[in-house]
């Protein structure tokens, strides 16, 4: 299957080369460019790609409030959401995966890192920038405990647990699926009853969830 991306970032020679290398990929089409999170926002609900790639700092509405329009806990339909940007920033990070956001790369990456966060957005797993995981990791470890809401933990079944754990781990679905002896259709479905139960809108959260509330001690 092809992957159709959107690609938005207000610098044209930045999106013209993120195309290129996108579009060299057999199995990814970018559909769409754009230079503001106005028509980003526009484009992506008229033509609902696989992957919007976007930058945090664009004019008429900046990348994280993009990311919660299109990808937020009110967004009709959430599209998956890859921010690529300059800017490394610990707030930046946290806003734009609590915004939805289901990777956060920066643009020094290189290329390769760049066409693997495309694929793993589309299949729903999450990717972030090496040099940024260990810092998003110890915020989430060294928070103190914030239920999603008091006992949300006792909503989710030990086999969504199991799953929640993983994820927070950093596992894909198919490495949870070859882990736990689950197809792996049975694996995204767990996802999504976790998700839909705590109120969460994607995998990033869901890891977040687990480590602010007590489970990885487990």
């Amino acid at each position: 299957m092809t992957i159709t991306v959107l690609v938005a970032d207000d610098q044209d020679m930045v999106r013209t080369g993120f195309a290129m290398i996108l579009g060299a990929q057999p199995d990814i089409e970018v559909v769409a460019e754009c230079a503001d999170g106005v028509a980003t926002v526009e484009a992506a609900r008229r033509l609902r790609p696989d992957v919007v790639m976007l930058d945090i700092r664009m004019p008429g509405l900046d990348g994280l409030e993009v990311t919660r329009l299109l990808a937020g806990p009110g967004a009709v339909q959430p599209l998956r959401v890859l921010v690529v940007t300059t800017f490394g920033e610990d707030a930046l990070v946290d806003t734009a995966l609590d915004n939805g956001a289901l990777g956060f790369l920066l643009k020094d990456a290189g290329p390769a890192l760049l066409v693997e966060a495309v694929r793993a957005a589309a299949a729903g797993d999450a990717l972030i920038s090496p040099s940024l995981t260990r810092n998003l990791l110890h915020r989430r470890q060294a928070a103190p405990a914030k239920p999603t809401r008091p006992g949300s933990a006792a909503l989710l079944s030990e086999r969504e647990l199991q799953i929640v754990r993983l994820v927070a781990r950093g596992r894909t679905n198919g490495e949870i699926s070859e882990e736990l002896f689950l197809a792996l259709g049975t694996v995204k479905s767990h996802l999504a009853k976790v998700q839909t139960k705590l109120g969460l809108t994607n995998r990033v959260q869901v890891a977040a969830w687990a480590w602010e509330n007590g489970q990885m001690q487990r």
